[in-house]
Parts: structure tokens; C-alpha cells; sequence
């Protein structure tokens, strides 16, 4: 713990002075509190550039101010006038740079020079950029395809992302994880059998609409605060929006809006969630088929709550479902959700009286050993009443990186069948790799056993993302070679491979001025505009590079002559990536350039919100879950094992830790804590400030242990604990994740609280 820690209970809202606070604080720590509201004053824009956190809608008619408290602390982070240059990496070897906290790594300031790994001083030495991609070219020739993963982060623009995939495809390989494959893979397996889509189906002009919104595992308030303003236009109108998450999150219990003065002057507050159900970690599929089991025995009875029509006409499996409802126990429904039996079948009765319904989630369904599940279920609760394809209403992932949906679109996959392969044969005369490639997880345990030989990354952190943090930490020193394109340090840089390069590019907010002139980058938001974004600061260094330029040099260096793939001009002149991602992707992005012109962005064809359904079927299926709990290897029947829950604080967004501040949980100057219910406290025999460590419940013979975190007492339900990531994410099994999607199980892993000491 932190000397300066101190812990209080928050009871404010979210938003509100503190939020305006946090912001001009961060501003006036970067160096940038005169400049930064200015270019803050462009974020979200048509004219401007799109925000580098959150994959949140933009509105084609935005408000002064389209920014929130996260947005501009990310926009504060990049713009900063603090530099990491070479003098800095001189004077601190990795060895001592690995013992530095997160945050003190990213604070250094931006990176200005392209560095190799010294061995023998253990320290990052300039390099040009012309060596660089001629020993990295030489390196990539020497290895099989097969055994280099090309990663990608969900901030790389839409262009760098096509650049990306054509660049690993060309090489021969087909492994392409991102970041989706921590977080939403679970949503890109379970739409499209469902609905026949990937992504969502809701616009923002959708929550004007709608009669009922239904939250389940999302927090706004700290993950997309913007989406704050549709929610509280929506309960000033009477709307209902019931939420189920296991803690109690303020920015879905009352929000002031920094962007009224009436507001701010008068400490109004505006009540968000109508109901609160405080599900336990793995009982989703059960709370929501307790919903359609009361929805479907009400209509039996006799009352008309669904929608037999769209259910003939639209769907397949609903009989199947419907016995499966009915089948269901109430006890055992009850015992996995945590809630009553009456508080579902309340909920189910304002359900079935609400004419347009939108369902919104988060990683807190996906990231679940039965993920899939959960969201399916989720769908067939918005089928049994007609509540996809029409106005108002629909399902509605909330995707956590600005583009990192976008990538997905425009070819980022290791899974072959998603990407035209045929076309992009046909257009840039190549035979490209055929068999599946390497999702995140398949990474990590190809990099642990030694399968791969080379990481390239464009952007991200993904040592510090991913689970089973020490043993990878151990295993990645015997790569041959790892490539960090990146904007700031981070703990990923620290750990070097045999050949280590740190390639600083240009941020999004940064202006990127080629040969053709400034040039506009693209990205698709969570719910499936295509927006423009340009540049508005000048670059932190004069030897920083875009990402396209790095990646072109990298190809060129790595790959045989190819006529057909004009690297040079495209990095000269992004147009020319979007008429090739075009003719790639014709369906998607035909007259990409001109369309991209429109305010608020252009959407991506999405046929379920037509309901057109491109199933194997034809139809929108019902799919019936295996069982009640979607966690169904936590051992709970095992005296003192707790599910823990992996979270963010409000000053970080993903692994960015901006401060040591979470508002709204009320903990100020550390990270290391541990939530507790008090039932839980009593239980264990623990007391408040407590030091405890955690200890992964698992029969694998590893030990996984994060230890010094304090206990806070905090609203949860009994057996359920929270700590932060990705501290925590040494202690989530690298096996533990979603059936078929891969997502680390994040939100419910199997742990004992062991204590290390007296109070505080």
C-alpha cells in the first residue's frame, strides 16, 4: 500500500465538478493546460480527430464540448509535453525500469527515437530507421512464417490495419491476434449464429427511441462516460433502464452533466438506473433465463407478451427454447443469479410491457467461460418480443477501444474464412496462407512452448493484457525477436527478446503530414459508423513516423519485391489505401473515400437491422444454453474459494493507468486493493485495511499469487470480490476462458484470500 493511499466512500455522482477537476488536473500535470483545451475542443469532431480511448458513437451533430472525463485524460496523456528520449533510456537499464510502477512508465513523456536493445548494458540505444527495418528484414526472412505473430492494438487506424493484415498475409501467415480477442471475441462468435452479424445492431439515434434500455456488465461511468448523455435524456423521459452487474457502479446510479451550467450551479443530479440487480459474477445466463422463463410461462397463461409473429416469421429454435424455459428451476435459477425469483419476474413484466427495447453489455457477459452463452441469451431475450429490427430497440456490445472493431472489419483475423481471401489473391497476385492462424491465447501458449520466434506489435501492451502474466514474462526473453511500434513506454518494451526494437510512431492526435500533404485516418466505432480523423497537434519529435510509413518500411524490408502492392504511394497518400481497402471489401467500403466525407461518419452494412438474417438457417435463431452457470469449472462448493472480478479504475483505461485515483469507489493514491463484501469480511475472518494476498484456485501445480493488497468493504454479492487489472491478471489461468472464443475469463476467476498482516 501507498503511504498517500486513503480510502473514503465516494457519494457523489458521476460527471459533476469532480469530473472537471480530473480533467484540468491531468491537463496541468501533461504540460498542456493552456494548448490542450483548445485541441480538446476538436475531439469527436467531423473536423477534428476521433477520440484514442473509447469506442463510443460520435454524433453527426455533436455538442460543444464532445469530450468526457476519459476522453480527455487519454487526449492529455498523448499530447504531453513531456518527452522519453534518448538520455532517459542511458540512464535506466530494463532491469531497473521493470521495477517502476505502470503509471511512472507511461509518465515519462512520449518516445522520440526508434531504439535497439543493447544486451550488454541491458539498456535502449538510437538507432536509424533505415537500420532498423534492414536487420528487422533480415531477421523476419530467417524464421518460417508460422512462427511470427503480427498483434495489433484496437487505437491503430483503419488504414494501418489493412496495411497491417496484407503485410502479415504477404509474409505467409495468418496469425493476427488484437485485442477483440480479450474482450468482445465472445460477441463475434455469438452474433453471427444468432443474428448473422458480428457487431450490434443500435445506432445512438436508437436511445431516443427506445422505451426500455437493459444494462448488463458495462460501466459507463468509467469505460464510455459519453454514453452518459443518451442515458440521461432517456430517464428525464421516463424510460426505464434496468441494470445487473454485481457492484454498483455510480455512472449507472446518477450522473451530473459537466456540460450544463444549471447543473453544475444547482448540484442537480439525474437518477440513471431505474432498477439495480446485483447479480453474482457467473450468473447472467441464469438472471436471463429467469426473464424469458417468466415472459414465456405469463404468455402461456394467457397474457400476450410475445411477439408470436416475428417469432414465425423470423426465428428458428423458438419451441426448442421455450422447453428449455419452462424446464428451468426456479431454486436453482435463484441460487445462480443471486436474485429472486420475484425481482426477475418484476423485471420480465416491465420487459414485456415495453414496445422497443435495447439491450446493452460489456465484457462483464464476454468474459466468462460460457461467454458465448451469455450473449446469446441475451438475444433470445430481445427475440422473444421482436426487439432487433426495429427503431429503438436492438442489442447493443459496447466495445472498449476506438477502433478495435474496426480492425476486425477490415481484415484483422486469424481466422481465414473471415477474410477475402480469393480477392485479395486476385488483387495483389500472391497465394495467401490458408489455415487458421493464432488468436491472443493460442499466442501465449505458442510463445510459451516455443512455437514462436518473433512478435511484432503495433501498438498496445500486450504482456501486461494478457493472463498468465509471469510465465509469460519468463518465457518471452527466448524469442529471437520482438518489435514494439509504439507511442510510450511500457512494461511490454521492458521485457526484450534476443533482438528488441522500440519504433516510436506518430499518435492519432498528432498532425501526419506526408507527401501529398496532412492526411485523415479512418476508425469504426461500437456501433458501426465509420468516422475521419485528423490530426491536430504537432508531432512530439521530428524522427517520429506514422504507422503506415513504419509498417511500408518493415514490409519492404521483410517481403520480396511485389508490383502489385505500391507501399510508397500509399504511405504518400492514405487515399489510395481506402480505394485498395475498397476493392478488398466492396460491400463494406465502396466510395470509401467520398462517403467518409459525412458528418458523424458513414455505417458499415448491418443486414439484422433490416432483419435480414445471414444464418445458416436464414433466420434469427434461438440458441438454448448448455447449463445455468457460466462459469462452470470455479470450484465454489470449495470452503473460502471467491470469484473474482477484474475492473478498472476511473483513472485508467485499459492497461493506461493515467493515476492512482478511483473516484467513485472512493480509493485515492494506490491500485492495491481487493473489494470485499461484508458478509465475505465476516466470513473470512477479515478485517478493513487489512493486508491480504490472492491465490488462484487451480489444480494445474502453478501458483499464482498477487500479494499487499488492502481490503475495502464494498457492496457486493456474497462470494464475489474485485480487484484491479491488470495487476490482477497474473492470477487468471491462461486455459481459463470463454468456450470457443478464447476470452480470458476475466470476470470470474477462482480465488482465496490469504492474510499476510494487521490492519492498516
Amino acid at each position: 500500500m501507498d503511504e498517500e493511499a486513503h480510502i473514503e466512500p465516494y457519494e457523489g455522482p458521476a460527471g459533476g465538478w469532480g469530473s472537471l477537476k480530473s480533467v484540468e488536473g491531468i491537463l496541468h500535470r501533461e504540460g498542456r493546460l493552456v494548448g490542450g483545451n483548445a485541441v480538446l475542443m476538436k475531439q469527436n469532431k467531423h473536423d477534428g480527430f476521433a477520440c484514442v480511448s473509447c469506442a463510443w458513437e460520435k454524433p453527426a451533430v455533436p455538442r460543444a464540448f464532445e469530450y468526457c472525463e476519459n476522453g480527455a485524460k487519454a487526449t492529455a496523456w498523448e499530447i504531453t509535453a513531456k518527452r522519453a528520449g534518448p538520455d532517459f533510456f542511458a540512464a535506466h537499464t530494463l532491469a531497473e525500469l521493470r521495477g517502476w510502477r505502470d503509471h511512472d512508465l507511461e509518465a515519462q513523456g512520449r518516445l522520440t527515437q526508434p531504439m535497439r536493445w543493447d544486451p550488454h548494458s541491458d539498456t535502449y540505444r538510437p538507432v536509424t530507421w533505415e537500420d532498423a527495418f534492414r536487420e528487422i528484414g533480415v531477421e523476419l526472412r530467417r524464421l518460417k512464417p508460422e512462427e511470427a505473430v503480427f498483434y495489433v492494438s484496437g487505437r491503430a487506424s483503419l488504414e494501418a490495419s489493412y496495411m497491417w493484415q496484407l503485410f502479415a498475409r504477404l509474409y505467409g501467415t495468418n496469425n493476427l491476434p488484437d485485442s477483440s480477442n480479450m474482450c468482445h471475441e465472445s460477441t463475434s462468435v455469438a452474433l453471427p449464429e444468432s443474428i448473422g452479424q458480428p457487431v450490434g445492431t443500435v445506432s445512438l439515434t436508437d436511445f431516443s427511441q427506445a422505451d426500455c434500455i437493459i444494462f448488463f456488465g458495462q460501466n459507463p461511468g468509467s469505460n464510455s462516460p459519453r454514453m452518459l448523455h443518451p442515458l440521461q435524456e432517456a430517464s428525464k423521459r421516463g424510460v426505464p433502464i434496468i441494470t445487473f452487474n454485481p457492484l454498483r457502479e455510480r455512472g449507472l446510479e446518477r450522473f451530473t452533466n459537466p456540460q450544463s451550467p444549471a447543473e453544475m450551479l444547482t448540484g442537480r443530479e439525474t437518477r440513471i438506473s431505474s432498477q439495480y440487480h446485483q447479480v453474482k459474477a457467473g450468473g447472467d445466463i441464469a438472471a436471463i433465463m429467469g426473464l424469458c422463463k417468466a415472459l414465456i410461462e405469463a404468455d402461456d397463461a394467457g397474457e400476450t407478451l410475445l411477439d408470436h409473429d416475428f417469432i414465425a416469421q423470423h426465428t428458428r429454435g423458438f419451441e426448442d427454447f421455450a422447453q428449455a424455459a419452462r424446464a428451468a428451476d426456479w431454486a436453482e435459477i435463484e441460487r445462480e443469479s443471486g436474485l429472486t425469483r420475484p425481482a426477475l419476474e418484476g423485471v420480465a413484466r416491465c420487459y414485456g410491457k415495453s414496445k422497443a427495447v435495447i439491450a446493452v453489455y460489456g465484457m462483464g457477459l464476454t468474459q466468462h467461460r460460457r461467454g458465448v452463452e451469455n450473449v446469446q441469451m441475451l438475444v433470445n431475450l430481445l427475440l422473444l418480443r421482436g426487439n432487433i429490427g426495429k427503431e429503438g430497440a436492438g442489442i447493443c456490445p459496447v466495445r472498449g477501444h476506438s477502433n478495435v472493431q474496426g480492425q476486425r472489419t477490415i481484415g484483422i483475423s486469424e481466422k481465414p474464412d473471415l477474410v477475402p481471401l480469393d480477392k485479395l489473391a486476385e488483387q495483389y497476385n500472391f497465394s495467401p496462407p490458408r489455415g487458421k492462424g493464432l488468436n491472443t491465447v493460442e499466442a501465449c501458449e505458442a510463445v510459451l512452448d516455443g512455437r514462436v520466434r518473433a512478435f511484432l506489435s503495433l501498438g498496445g501492451n500486450f504482456l501486461r493484457a494478457v493472463p498468465e502474466t509471469a510465465a509469460m514474462e519468463e518465457a518471452w526473453p527466448r524469442l529471437r525477436l520482438s518489435v514494439q511500434i509504439a507511442t510510450k513506454l511500457n512494461r511490454s518494451h521492458l521485457v526484450p527478446a534476443e533482438v528488441t526494437y522500440l519504433l516510436p510512431c506518430l499518435g492519432r492526435i498528432e498532425i501526419d503530414t506526408q507527401r501529398s500533404g496532412p492526411q485523415v485516418v479512418s476508425m469504426e466505432d461500437s456501433n458501426g459508423q465509420i468516422h475521419p480523423s485528423r490530426g491536430q497537434s504537432q508531432p512530439a519529435s521530428e524522427y517520429l513516423r506514422s504507422e503506415p510509413a513504419i509498417i511500408a518500411g518493415l514490409a519492404k524490408a521483410a517481403l520480396p519485391m511485389n508490383a502489385r502492392v505500391p507501399w510508397d504511394d500509399w504511405v504518400a497518400d492514405y487515399n489510395r489505401i481506402r480505394d485498395a481497402a475498397a476493392e478488398t471489401f466492396p460491400d463494406i467500403f465502396s466510395g470509401f473515400n467520398a462517403r467518409l466525407k459525412t458528418p458523424g461518419g458513414f455505417p458499415r452494412p448491418r443486414a439484422a437491422r433490416e432483419r435480414v438474417w445471414k444464418t445458416k438457417t436464414g433466420k434469427a435463431n434461438f440458441i438454448a444454453p448448455a447449463g445455468l452457470r457460466a462459469d462452470p469449472d470455479v470450484p465454489l462448493k470449495r470452503e473460502g474459494v471467491l470469484q473474482l472480478i477484474t475492473l478498472r479504475s476511473n483513472d485508467q483505461f485499459n492497461t493506461t493507468v493515467y493515476g492512482y485515483d478511483d473516484r467513485f469507489r472512493g480509493v485515492s493514491g494506490t491500485r492495491d486493493v481487493v473489494f470485499i463484501g461484508r458478509n465475505d469480511m465476516v466470513r473470512l475472518g477479515l478485517e478493513e485495511g487489512q493486508s491480504v494476498a490472492l491465490r488462484t484456485e487451480a489444480d494445474d501445480g502453478r501458483e499464482r499469487r498477487v500479494s499487499g493488497l488492502q481490503v475495502v468493504p464494498y457492496d457486493l454479492p456474497d462470494g464475489c470480490i474485485a480487484a484491479y487489472y491488470p495487476e490482477c491478471n497474473r492470477l487468471i489461468p491462461l486455459w481459463h476462458h470463454a468456450e470457443r472464443s478464447k476470452v480470458p475469463a476475466a470476470k470470474s476467476v477462482p480465488v482465496r484470500v490469504v492474510a499476510e498482516g494487521g490492519g492498516a
